[in-house]
């Protein structure tokens, strides 16, 4: 078969499962969060001391819909998968569109804010979905397809393209307003992804999901991210078994070691991790942390986590991924001059 009717026949497999999200928020609530000095500069009607909002964009319940994303079916008694700055706003409310256009209320059942995913589920049955591949079989240039509600507004938005890079990282912001986020692992792809694409399918030819899109380059063309499925897949299991998201904590705020770092900073070692608080409200090791407990201290230096080297490419929370709440560690510590060995196990995440 060509692989245009290979592209074609994945595409309407796996469209069904695609979901709008639409974002709406009480018209009290832009109020209060918008300041007056911004009004006039509001594309949204006259301009004046008042926020104006023509009145067809506000549903009878005086909400307003501000944004929208992407999501896709993974259960048929209606899971969804999305990112989890889609949903960030605790504020919002959250409204699921499947693809034949029935709207249902979303309920969130978990976010992951380290791995940028959400749960949702809304009340229906027998929906098609989608299927999670393992993305740690990706390969570079394999084929995939995104799909998505591009820009909150064109539904059924497609695009083709190759696994361009993969176990990337990248800070990002999902609005201008919210911290910068390390992002690592992502998949990295040429395949266009929008901003209403976010949370929708990024997904091989045989129509199984490898990654969720999440993130774009601004000024850059054809570098698009996505993150791995096996990670809203872990998500899935932790909800199922605990109830919420189960992440291990070690407990210290940290940088990495460059050669850069360690000429600025009159270091002894070009590699690790600094133990650093990042703000003086912050504390470089979380009070009642495994870390606390083991007896680490600002300024330690980890250089090894199980005999595994810290540096760029390996921080710790690169090894933290791969491990369960309550198993077991050993950290290679320099303080000062001296070489520790501290043994913990880690504790979970609140």
């Amino acid at each position: 078969m060509p692989e245009d009717k290979i592209v074609i026949s994945t595409i309407k497999k796996t469209m069904p499962a695609v979901v709008s999200i639409v974002i709406t928020k009480h018209l009290e609530d832009l109020e209060k969060e918008i300041p007056k000095e911004l009004y006039p500069f509001l594309p949204m009607g006259p301009r004046g001391p008042e926020l104006k909002i023509p009145d067809q964009l506000i549903d009878k319940r005086g909400m307003v819909q501000i944004g929208g994303g992407s999501g896709f079916v993974v259960e048929p008694n209606g899971v969804v998968l999305t990112n989890k700055h889609v949903v960030s706003d605790s504020k919002a409310e959250y409204t699921v569109i499947t693809n034949d256009g029935r709207k249902f209320p979303a309920q969130i059942l978990t976010r992951d804010p380290i791995n940028d995913v959400a749960i949702l589920k809304i009340e229906a049955n027998s929906l098609p979905i989608i299927k999670l591949a393992n993305s740690n079989k990706l390969e570079l240039g394999q084929t995939v397809i995104a799909i998505g509600n591009a820009l909150g507004i064109f539904k059924n938005t497609v695009s083709l393209g190759i696994i361009s890079g993969l176990s990337r990282s990248i800070t990002a912001q999902a609005d201008p307003n919210s911290p910068p986020q390390e992002m690592r692992g992502l998949i990295q792809t040429d395949a266009a992804i929008n901003h209403g694409n976010s949370g929708g399918p990024l997904v091989n030819l045989d129509g199984v999901a490898i990654g969720i899109n999440a993130a774009i380059v601004f000024g850059a063309q054809n570098i698009s991210f996505a993150i791995p499925i096996n990670a809203a897949e872990r998500d899935l299991e932790d909800l199922k078994h605990y109830g919420h998201v189960r992440r291990p904590l070690l407990g210290v705020r940290y940088i990495v070691i460059d050669d850069n770092l360690k000429d600025k900073m009159s270091l002894p070692v070009n590699y690790g991790a600094l133990v650093i608080k990042e703000s003086p409200q912050d504390h470089g090791v979380v009070p009642k942390s495994p870390a606390e407990k083991a007896g680490l201290r600002e300024k330690d230096i980890i250089l090894t986590f199980n005999d595994q080297k810290i540096d760029r490419d390996h921080p710790i929370q690169d090894y933290l991924e791969n491990l369960e709440v309550g198993d077991k560690i050993e950290l290679t510590v320099l303080r000062g001059k001296k070489e520790l060995k501290v043994k913990l196990a880690l504790a979970e995440r609140k």
